[in-house]
């Protein structure tokens, strides 16, 4: 079996800073990122795949069907059409930034080459789909949108300006100061470990498309691009940021069997259209409202189903255009899906089904609470595209919002202060847990099990009971997620994004819960509450995270209309505060007719039988009651006391969960002192909670007493907590640290390693360099070198001179990498310039960037001729190293070379560098 990736420290992060940082590379990133650079702004564009063929735009895009083109349709007649599409819940000042954008967005798309269709008067041929106005303009070649956007992030004058990552997946965005100053990641092909200071950021991560599970169980299967799995609604809930609308679901019709839009819009103005088996028309209510899709899913459900897009009535000249647009634009696939089956439109319809549930602002209204600039209510954090509640904002309101996020953003320089410690090491957990268990059960089964849940409970039509239901089993899952397994940085990639499903699945039932009625037909169908409430409903369910980490909801009022629409007067008002939404009681079924009877309780261990506590003979049950309830009065810590003591493990490890949540004066010695419990559970959330709560607790002489003592502790997971808090804290010294670098347990040692650098202990670490065993170890003592000392340093010196001669390539690799920030004397240069012929490309790499530390007369030739090396990180690499050697003409000669690399960053570094 494969050995797992090794997990970078956290230490070992790459650095990188810009004025804008723009999180997605499809529509919306693009645009904002475009107009940020425009407006002076540095940006940083970073895709977890690669911008050229990123976002739900890479395979193009068949029509825009929100065009509001002058002489064709009124700003103020879309505005209100989507009012009522949403059914009054709308932020019009949002919207209408769309209708009157819109335009001008098209013609600068235009100017890109983007192709709309046109009539013989050189006037666009805008159709009329929805019951009013003319809004959808058919794009014939749209199916190469994304590459001319991808050309236009390539013009020499905005590569001055953006900086594009490709293949860095940001898992948090970074707060401080009451404001958004970066994100914090890792690569997706190398695994490692990524941070960025910015002055803004700009989510644009697209739908949450991989919500619900396809009919077909097909976990890729999904309506919207698959790799749009909630990582902004994620992100942004975890940063602060208010989401609104959550509870109104996206659902499409789609085609049996094949989740990709019937596309009866496209098809509607050559004659398609949807109908029963018997032929029938049926859908009353507008294209894009909620209440079409419950029209359909009842036809679906009656005995006049099936329900299919008719075009074989149509002419052989509709059917061949139709042809020409759904079969290579919309989704490429679906002719030889067709063709499989031995279907024509010409002999046979289209069936149609419905999609599963997803969470989309363009498609519906479900995503990041923003104003009329793309601002969320995270100062400098902004939101774009199908991530952003615009309601039916489609790919025009994407460019648009990406635009106006762009421009906004663009005013802010770079933040200056630390990126928060807190912050990236919850990030940093959540990325590589799943490597210190790559046996465990993998992503793909934790998924489906996951979406199986958002099917049976969320999906409509809704009940309390139903949504109480899956509440538990997302809670469940916490635990499912967290033994997840994973070997390769792909892997993490899917793992995180199924902690995104979770969230977003969390969010999608509580805020369904939250909103007693129904509203927007199939989006949101309470059983248990089926009619509409104006008179308590008529507003916006914010959500958000609570200081204390609980997910909480307001309800808004919906602001005054700029442009008035019967049947909805706003009355504004005050806010509601909710709070909190708990689940309904669903363990039994009806009411108890006698209370359960007791637990029956494990004997108490020698041990513990004479320690003193508070009803000594009661049940476990009772006793948790009495704990938990004490936890509302904010207790002091004698008044945990004998909980944390209690003979049952279960209230031991609540009262250290309470304690946590609390905080009284004394914490940190009493969670220390629990990380020598005799319950293996009681340990590890004590550990747990000392690193949640490091950066609150009092550096007091007792807590390092008692983390001291833990070293001594049997329980691996107990000294290693015990080390990461006392480095934390700056309670120990090289000599405390010191005795662990020999510890058993490797993880054990890596926190030592770690330790010993927030000393300086420069010496030690470097005599670790030859003795340790482990790679893991040996990979972390190279990087950490470069953290400790200079070249100059005869023990840093030393220690990477054994290491660059190491037995693993990996160790190798980070050995010459931390010759690139200590220097690079030059022996150590000669066996780099050696090491460019070494079989793993991970050397070669790490040799390319000791010589960007090395004398230019030896490091430049060596690092011209890399340029041609077989492997792209090795060439970008060298790249990276000749711009420190830029001075030199030869390394400008080289590096003009590279600016006609196939590999578009090599291309990219090289070119900025000139």
């Amino acid at each position: 079996m494969d050995t797992p990736l090794q997990i970078p420290a956290l230490t070992d992060a790459e650095e990188i800073s810009c004025d804008v940082l723009v999180i997605g590379g499809g529509t919306a990133g693009t645009m904002a990122a475009l107009t940020a650079a425009e407006h002076g702004a540095d940006v940083l564009l970073l895709e977890k795949a690669h911008v050229r063929h990123s976002g739900a735009l890479a395979m193009g895009m068949d029509g825009v069907n929100n065009a509001v083109i002058p002489g064709r349709a009124e700003p103020d007649d879309y505005v209100t059409e989507i009012t009522r599409a949403n059914d009054g819940i709308v932020d019009q000042s949002t919207v209408r930034q769309t209708a009157t954008r819109g335009f001008a967005m098209v013609q600068r798309l235009e100017s890109y080459g983007v192709k709309f269709e046109k009539d013989e008067h050189g006037e666009y041929a805008v159709r009329q789909v929805h019951r009013s106005g003319s809004y959808v303009l058919p794009m014939p070649e749209g199916k190469d949108v994304k590459k001319v956007l991808y050309r236009q992030l390539r013009r020499r004058e905005m590569r001055e300006r953006i900086r594009i990552e490709n293949r860095v997946m940001p898992v948090r965005v970074l707060t401080a100061e009451g404001r958004a100053v970066g994100a914090v990641g890792f690569h997706t092909r190398t695994g490692a470990f990524v941070t960025i200071r910015a002055g803004a950021v700009i989510l644009a991560t697209g739908a949450c498309g991989r919500l619900g599970l396809p009919a077909s169980g097909y976990l890729y299967g999904t309506y919207e691009n698959p790799t749009n799995a909630g990582d902004g609604y994620a992100m942004a809930y975890h940063a602060g940021a208010e989401l609104t609308g959550i509870e109104c679901f996206q659902i499409n019709p789609l085609i049996k069997d094949y989740n990709g839009p019937a596309c009866a819009y496209v098809a509607n103005p050559y004659g398609g259209y949807q109908v029963n088996r018997h032929g029938e028309r049926f859908v009353d209510s507008d294209y894009w409202s909620g209440q079409m899709m419950a029209e359909f899913a009842a036809e679906v459900a009656s005995d006049r189903g099936p329900v299919y897009l008719k075009l074989s009535h149509l002419p052989e000249e509709s059917v061949s255009a139709l042809e020409s647009i759904l079969h290579s634009t919309e989704r490429p696939t679906r002719g030889t899906f067709h063709a499989g089956r031995g279907h024509d439109y010409r002999t046979h319809d289209v069936e149609m089904h419905i999609s599963e549930i997803g969470l989309c602002g363009g498609h519906s209204a479900s995503g990041v609470r923003v104003d009329d600039h793309a601002r969320t209510t995270v100062p400098r954090l902004y939101a774009a595209g199908d991530l952003a509640c615009v309601p039916h904002n489609y790919m025009i309101g994407a460019f648009v919002f990406g635009d106006l996020a762009g421009a906004d953003a663009s005013q802010y320089p770079p933040y200056e202060g630390e990126l928060p410690a807190d912050q990236l090491r919850e990030a940093h957990e959540l990325i590589y847990r799943p490597l210190r268990n790559p046996d465990g059960p993998p992503q793909p089964q934790v998924e489906y099990k996951l979406r199986r849940f958002v099917n049976d409970y969320v999906a409509p039509p809704k009940s309390g009971a139903h949504l109480s239901l899956a509440l538990e089993a997302f809670e469940r899952m916490r635990d499912d997620i967290a033994a997840m397994g994973a070997r390769t940085p792909h892997e993490l990639m899917r793992c995180a994004e199924v902690t995104f499903i979770r969230d977003c699945a969390e969010m999608a039932a509580r805020a369904s819960l939250a909103r007693t009625e129904s509203r927007w037909g199939l989006y949101h169908d309470r059983l248990d509450h089926p009619r509409r409430d104006d008179a308590s409903w008529f507003h916006h369910l914010d959500l958000y995270k609570s200081p204390s980490g609980a997910m909480e909801f307001t309800a808004r009022p919906v602001a005054a209309y700029l442009v008035p629409v019967d049947g909805f007067a706003p009355a504004g008002g005050l806010s509601r505060h909710l709070g909190e939404v708990h689940p309904e009681q669903v363990a039994t079924a009806g009411a108890r007719e006698a209370a359960p009877a007791a637990l029956r309780q494990e004997p108490i261990p020698a041990d513990t039988a004479a320690r003193p506590r508070a009803d000594a003979d009661a049940p476990a049950t009772p006793r948790l009651l009495e704990l938990l309830s004490l936890a509302e009065d904010e207790p002091d810590l004698s008044a945990l006391t004998a909980y944390l003591t209690d003979p049952e493990p279960s209230v031991r490890r609540t009262a250290v969960t309470v304690l946590t949540e609390t905080v009284p004066p004394g914490s940190g010695p009493a969670l220390a002192s629990a990380l020598t419990d005799t319950d293996a559970g009681v340990r590890a959330a004590a550990a747990a909670s000392l690193r949640e709560l490091v950066e609150t607790l009092p550096p007091e002489p007792a807590l390092r007493d008692g983390l001291a003592a833990a070293l001594s502790e049997a329980d691996p997971a107990v000294r290693a907590a015990a080390l990461d808090v006392l480095r934390a804290l700056r309670l120990g010294d090289a000599e405390l640290f010191t005795d662990s670098l020999s510890d058993s347990d490797i993880a054990v040692r890596i926190a030592a390693v770690r330790a010993l650098v927030s000393v300086d202990a420069a010496a030690e670490v470097a005599r670790a360099a030859t003795a340790d065993p482990s790679r893991e170890v040996r990979v972390t003592i190279a990087k950490s070198l470069a953290a400790l000392g200079t070249s100059s340093d005869t023990a840093v010196r030393s220690a990477l001179a054994v290491l660059v001669d190491d037995c693993d390539a990996l160790v190798r690799g980070a050995a010459y990498e931390a010759l690139g920030t200590t220097g690079c004397p030059a022996a150590l240069a000669t066996r780099a310039e050696a090491a460019l012929s070494d079989l793993a490309w991970q050397v070669r790499a790490g040799a390319a960037t000791a010589l960007s530390a090395a004398d230019s007369d030896l490091a430049v030739p060596a690092l011209a001729k890399a340029l041609t090396d077989l492997n792209a990180d090795v060439r970008k690499a060298a790249v990276l190293a000749l711009i420190r050697h830029r001075a030199v003409e030869d390394a400008r000669t080289a590096l003009a070379t590279a600016t006609t690399d196939p590999d578009a960053d090599v291309r990219a570094y090289a070119t900025r560098a000139l």
